[in-house]
């Protein structure tokens, strides 16, 4: 089956940092009532969409000054983690801690099941080959590719361990597990991995995401543990490889000892290839992986930011500043208040900078 249309050499580096300004971003209204686990924009159209742990996905309009209109809501049986669009725009996917897969036509209103595991669907993707496959990522340990013509899944790929992360650049899918366990497909060959590498990170691994405009094939890898790596697929790349901390906040007369936060999410813009992150220390930065250089840092927020996107220009990033329940229950404070905030993005910000010399 073919969906058509590695070393670990690692070095530690400090990011130069550019730009430290904050200007007040745009607050959408008509909120989630729980904690926001996913936000994603459509390829086509100025549509964004939002999954709760209130159960709901919901859809917003989202004009070019950064106001937003509600459009849209439908609801799964327990809380959703994962959205997704279909290439063209008309579609959006979604799973949950319900174990399923739910699509929702954007022309019509109507929503359907799609998809089905053991085990809550931790993520959802969108391949956009043959005429388009979800898919589904779960913690029974299996990736389901689904061709929405047929009730049942084309293929079934047994992972090593509980799926927590995976991402799609055509062809490359990066799919991140329980364990450290990161296994790279190629999807023109999508039932066998190309690829098995432990994460080049000594704690668990929270999120991957793929390059975008790149010329080389690679993935960046956030853990637990604020710090990221650059990883590329091709040994003749490991060269480049090279991991560094963020999210990390000294402690006052304690110049050896930080406080130490999760990596929630990496975003990396649709045409520059540079990337943002955002932790649970309530910071979000944008980066430039090939010149090294930490290009801005936003005001910290007073509770964690779970995840983040740019809009199909990259013109805008959305964050959710929401509670990631990284403390359990007894951690939920009168500060963790739900906002969902608009960043209109400047060309300096996103921008690659001049490769740094090394």
């Amino acid at each position: 089956m073919a969906f058509s249309s590695n070393a670990t050499r690692k070095s530690t580096v400090a990011f130069t940092n550019i730009s430290t300004t904050a200007e007040k971003d745009i607050e959408v209204t008509d909120l989630p009532t729980d904690s926001i686990s996913s936000l994603s924009f459509s390829s086509q159209n100025d549509y964004m969409a939002v999954g709760s742990w209130d159960n709901n996905v919901r859809i917003y309009e989202v004009t070019a000054n950064g106001q937003t209109i509600p459009k849209a809501m439908y609801a799964h049986q327990g809380p959703v983690l994962s959205t997704c669009w279909s290439k063209d725009g008309t579609k959006i996917f979604s799973g949950g801690a319900d174990s399923a897969g739910r699509m929702f036509d954007i022309a019509t209103g109507q929503m359907t099941q799609v998809a089905q595991h053991d085990a809550p669907i931790k993520v959802v993707k969108w391949i956009d080959a043959q005429a388009g496959i979800l898919a589904t990522g779960s913690w029974d340990k299996t990736i389901k590719y689904w061709d929405l013509r047929t009730p049942n899944p084309v293929s079934t790929v047994n992972l090593p361990e509980r799926c927590y992360t995976f991402d799609v650049q055509f062809p490359l899918m990066v799919v991140g597990t329980a364990e450290r366990h990161i296994q790279i497909f190629n999807l023109n060959n999508p039932t066998t991995p190309y690829k098995s590498i432990v994460s080049p990170l000594k704690w668990q691994t929270r999120v991957v995401s793929c390059f975008t405009a790149s010329q080389n094939s690679g993935f960046a890898v956030g853990s637990v543990e604020g710090r990221v790596a650059i990883q590329y697929v091709e040994e003749k790349d490991s060269s480049n490889n090279f991991s560094f901390k963020c999210h990390r906040r000294d402690q006052p007369n304690s110049k050896d000892n930080s406080l130490v936060y999760a990596v929630n999410d990496i975003s990396f813009h649709p045409t520059h290839g540079t990337f943002s992150t955002c932790g649970s220390d309530g910071t979000i930065h944008f980066w430039d992986k090939d010149a090294r250089t930490r290009l801005k840092t936003f005001d910290a927020a007073p509770g964690p930011i779970s995840t983040s996107a740019f809009n199909r220009n990259g013109n805008i990033l959305a964050y959710a500043a929401s509670y990631d329940w990284s403390q359990g229950y007894s951690g939920v404070g009168p500060e963790h208040r739900n906002k969902l905030m608009l960043h209109l993005c400047k060309d300096e910000e996103v921008k690659e900078r001049p490769k740094a010399a090394r």
